[in-house]
């Protein structure tokens, strides 16, 4: 009988090799010189921790000050280091140790372990550079596989546990498999979250390390969907899902989740979101603010209150742009019915059925594969009107993400697989 994915990528040989592979060469972490930065000081005097959002180490150099304390990759950023080619005698080197020692492993396993021995490698030579920590994002493919997830996960954790977190991203079988995670005492980043009631649940059935907002594909959303210029809406979520998580750590010592600004597209949105709790910025957005010299005397903590989002005549749109940013109590019931749950939950789909069953039907949805795919054609941003009667705008906006990496993590495999195959 084929052995399943996770009993395949979790043969103990086969882990072993990949971490020797990956490990090859690795020194350390090392510690980049460079000027401290009054403009980022002004940000961690706020409370907020600083981390770039790339794979790039030149680019990184270019912004890095002894402020920012990690980096972040994901696939999109790792498609665009690979596609330059700087890794292919690095592809072909491990494409062909791992099939000199597993000749019967099929092309797409080979190409899956060589993207996560490469995902790796990536994930090292930012350490070893910048002596930060670095998140590294997990395969699409297995997004639906909590057990999977689980594997892969400690993997990552394995070859680097004093600087790597991972990024798992947020489906149904994600929930689980990063409770599992984080029982195991494996940090986990959260990743492809878009609403304050979704980290709500995340910190309580999970208790992840980090939750996102990608506050700046939710301005664009209200812009490509002619609902306004988008301002204001991405912060007000992001500030709104920091305060519910302030909330649940005070109350409930078991959870550590943090909240991280992810997906940053300007100067101003860094200085709209001091104190909170991590800023994930692209290099150009970082360098954005630093030369807009900001007055740092006015950098301070705002309340997601502050924002004001003007909502869609159409009452069934405003409420869905309304659910990104409230949680409601008969939610956190939910949540906490979710939790006491958790041991009778064997997959996703179970998790789907007791959301359904509890009152909140919006809050996932089993996506069938021809939906995917039409999502993925539309790229990055959804167009509401399609799916305004389908799916809430936060589970929709997670979904698009998620097809938005696969699409690139299928460049990436397939520039593998010309080079090894």
């Amino acid at each position: 009988m084929p052995k399943t994915v996770t009993e395949l990528h979790s043969d103990e040989r086969l882990v072993q090799a990949a971490a020797e592979i990956a490990l090859d060469g690795y020194e350390g972490p090392g510690r980049y010189e460079a000027a401290g930065r009054p403009e980022y000081a002004a940000l961690v005097t706020a409370g907020s921790e600083i981390w770039l959002d790339t794979g790039d180490r030149a680019a990184a150099e270019s912004v890095w000050s002894p402020e920012v304390c990690g980096l972040t990759t994901n696939n999109t950023l790792i498609n665009q280091v690979v596609q330059t080619g700087r890794l292919d005698e690095t592809i072909q080197t491990v494409g062909r140790r791992m099939r000199e020692a597993w000749p019967d492993m099929s092309s797409a396993d080979l190409i899956m372990e060589v993207a996560f021995v490469l995902n790796a490698r990536i994930g090292l030579e930012l350490v070893q550079r910048f002596g930060a920590k670095v998140s590294v994002e997990l395969h699409p493919d297995i997004a639906d596989d909590w057990e999977a997830t689980v594997a892969f996960g400690k993997r990552y954790f394995a070859i680097c546990p004093d600087r790597f977190i991972i990024k798992v991203p947020m489906t149904p079988a994600g929930f689980l498999a990063v409770r599992a995670l984080s029982e195991a005492g494996v940090p986990v980043n959260y990743t492809l979250g878009f609403s304050a009631r979704q980290n709500h649940f995340a910190a309580v059935f999970s208790r992840p390390a980090y939750v996102n907002v990608f506050l700046g594909r939710l301005g664009s959303l209200m812009q490509e969907n002619g609902l306004g210029d988008g301002s204001g809406i991405g912060e007000k979520v992001t500030l709104a899902s920091q305060e519910t998580l302030e909330r649940l750590r005070q109350a409930d010592s078991r959870i550590p989740t943090c909240q991280i600004a992810a997906s940053l597209r300007a100067a101003p949105q860094v200085t709209a979101l001091a104190g909170v709790d991590v800023h994930t910025i692209p290099p150009k957005v970082a360098r954005e603010y630093l030369d807009s010299r900001p007055d740092l005397s006015v950098i301070r903590r705002r309340s997601s209150a502050e924002f004001t989002v003007s909502l869609s005549s159409d009452p069934r749109v405003a409420a869905m742009l309304r659910a990104l940013w409230e949680v409601t109590p008969e939610f956190d019931q939910f949540c906490r019915k979710a939790d006491a749950a958790a041991g009778s939950l064997k997959c996703g789909r179970d998790l789907i059925s007791l959301a359904q069953e509890s009152g909140v039907p919006d809050f996932f949805r089993d996506w069938p594969v021809e939906e995917q795919l039409e999502i993925r054609k539309g790229g990055k941003i959804p167009e509401l009107a399609r799916w305004v009667d389908v799916a809430a705008i936060d589970d929709l906006m997670s979904q698009a993400a998620l097809q938005s990496f696969a699409a690139d993590q299928g460049e990436l495999d397939d520039r593998i697989g010309r080079l090894i195959l």
